[in-house]
């Protein structure tokens, strides 16, 4: 798994820098249609959504329009389900994107989805089945995403929509909610099956996805495995008997998933020409986090700062059940891992994206900082005196050391990961 972490820096940084001023469209009224950086299509349930349940058709459940969620960064509810930003939101922090738009979002124009767009739906699963009717599945997604794609054929030319979709970072998490789901209603297909039959089918759907994102023209994927969610303070509580014990049902489910997830990833990697991907192990980074929170900078690992209850892990943060539900609030949300029953905090998602962004690589000491250059991170481009000759310039020791060799161009070292 260490393999494959690594493997998303010198992915994300070689797509969203090596192909800047590659691409400049502008339509009739002159109005710039490309970004210049790849974009960014993010898939998923709550983990990533921006806000897409806000219009549709749900229960207050299934939303986050409402305080406290959003208090931190935005000061108003966004339908992110944290107080603040998600991992998708840093992703894009990262790679010098804009914040990417819920898909639903009205005010979204045909200028905004260039930079990439997310159809996220709290509550979402791979299966159709998985809270039908209230969310937004993942079959649905790749319909919407199908939608995008014809616009932007239709708006850039057949050739600059192409080069959009083929030069994306498509951003995938999924799953959890068809392994909670079964346990809060009858499900026909989770009790006739056996469970790793049951894994095999979401699984199976979400590659499928995939593999329609490919035959699309898609190419380069990031996922996070499925986190230690069988552990998180609604999971806690499940077992009044044992408060406090992680529910042993889910667990087994996710061990299955991310186990087959991972084998699935690499057998498409073998049947699709020019497939790549990044998985990033979440299961490790959230377990260390909720296990050693003082390690991480958190007072709290496994009780929630929104809610009510023991750990408050009842799911009735903002009002969610009803505005005759009371929930207590905690005075310093940075001190807690989850901001509500099952979700994390803008500072928990901010660690999870600098690890996907950069955290440890093949041999780098250095994801930022480039080896050549000045200013902070020697960001500023005077490398060799490029600026001109009264402009001088720092250069690192040992250059094998650094992903960046200027301030926006890959290390040989790099290059050659990314060409295995």
């Amino acid at each position: 798994m260490e393999n494959s972490r690594s493997t998303l820096i010198i992915f994300f940084a070689y797509t969203t820098i090596i192909f800047i001023g590659s691409i400049n469209c502008r339509d009739n009224n002159n109005n710039n249609l490309v970004t210049n950086q790849s974009a960014l299509f993010v898939f998923g349930d709550s983990v990533f959504d921006a806000g897409n349940n806000n219009y549709i058709d749900t229960l207050p459940s299934f939303r986050s329009n409402y305080w406290p969620y959003g208090q931190t960064t935005f000061k108003f509810p966004t339908g992110r389900v944290s107080d603040g930003r998600t991992i998708p939101d840093f992703i894009a922090e990262y790679a010098w994107l804009p914040l990417i738009p819920a898909y639903l979002q009205p005010s979204n124009g045909k200028n905004q989805f260039p930079y990439g767009v997310s159809f996220a739906s709290a509550g979402a699963g791979a299966l159709v089945g998985t809270f039908p009717g209230m969310v937004i599945d993942l079959k649905s997604q790749l319909n919407n995403f199908k939608k995008v794609e014809k616009l932007l054929r239709s708006t850039l030319g057949e050739a600059q929509g192409k080069r959009v979709i083929s030069r994306a970072v498509y951003l995938f998490h999924i799953g959890v909610n068809d392994y909670q789901y079964p346990f809060s209603t009858n499900s026909s297909v989770f009790q006739s099956n056996p469970h790793e039959t049951y894994v095999d089918f979401v699984v199976g759907n979400t590659t499928a996805v995939i593999k329609e994102v490919y035959k699309i023209g898609g190419r380069k994927f990031g996922f996070l495995n499925m986190g230690a969610y069988d552990c998180a303070p609604a999971s806690l509580i499940i077992d009044q008997t044992r408060i406090g014990s992680c529910f042993k049902p889910v667990t087994e489910l996710i061990n299955l998933h991310n186990e087959k997830l991972e084998s699935g990833l690499r057998r498409l990697e073998r049947e699709l020409s020019g497939f790549k991907y990044a998985l990033h192990d979440y299961h490790t980074s959230l377990s260390e986090r909720m296990n050693n929170p003082s390690k991480y900078g958190f007072k709290e690992g496994k009780m929630a700062c929104c809610g009510t209850g023991p750990l408050r892990g009842i799911n009735t943060c903002g009002g969610r059940m009803g505005v005759s539900q009371s929930y207590e609030l905690c005075e310093k949300v940075t001190d807690y891992l989850f901001f509500d029953h099952f979700h994390l905090t803008e500072k928990a998602h901010q660690q999870i994206a600098e690890l996907i962004w950069s955290g440890p690589t093949n041999g780098f000491k250095e994801g930022k900082k480039a080896c050549c250059g000045s200013g902070p991170l020697r960001g500023i481009n005077t490398c060799g005196n490029r600026i001109g000759p009264s402009q001088g310039y720092d250069l690192c020791e040992n250059v094998t050391d650094y992903l960046f060799f200027d301030s926006s161009h890959l290390t040989e070292k790099a290059h050659r990961q990314i060409a295995e």
